[in-house]
Formats: structure tokens, C-alpha cells, sequence
């Protein structure tokens, strides 16, 4: 970390296995993503078989893009 740093400003990226399959379902996911003040970018690759969304932010906890994608009514667990 630079001198006078500190983690809330370092760009992290964070990976999630989910089970958003479709690109209809990342258009339900994709305003509660936009909503985050802290996430640069993200997106998910459906190709994959643990449909990743990979997310691009600053200070952001894991646990709350979990909780936020289970209120929405799908499965993310990060993967570490």
C-alpha cells in the first residue's frame, strides 16, 4: 500500500461464481450493480461454467454483493 494510503481507494477485483445464465437475467442483476458508488465496472461471463461476475471497485465488501444478488433471487459466492 503507498505511504498515506489506505485500502477504501486500492482497486480491487473481486469473482463471484453465480448462477445467472442468461443475458435476460443479467438485465434484472445490472441496476443493483450500477447502484454501488464503489463499483468501476463489471460483467459476467456466461460462458463459463460458473457464470462469473467479475467486479472492478474500491472498498467493497463481498459480503454485500452476495446478500444484494440472494435478495434478487440468485446463488454468488466469491471465489478466493
Amino acid at each position: 500500500m503507498p505511504p498515506g494510503g489506505n485500502k477504501k481507494n486500492i482497486m480491487e477485483i473481486l469473482v463471484f461464481k453465480t448462477n445467472v445464465t442468461s443475458k435476460k437475467k443479467v438485465s434484472v442483476v445490472a441496476p443493483l450493480l450500477t447502484s454501488f458508488p464503489t463499483i468501476r465496472q463489471w460483467n459476467f461471463d456466461l460462458d463459463d461454467c460458473d457464470k462469473v461476475l467479475r467486479i472492478e471497485a474500491t472498498g467493497l465488501n463481498p459480503g454485500s454483493v452476495e446478500q444484494l444478488l440472494l435478495m434478487a433471487g440468485f446463488n454468488c459466492q466469491e471465489l478466493v
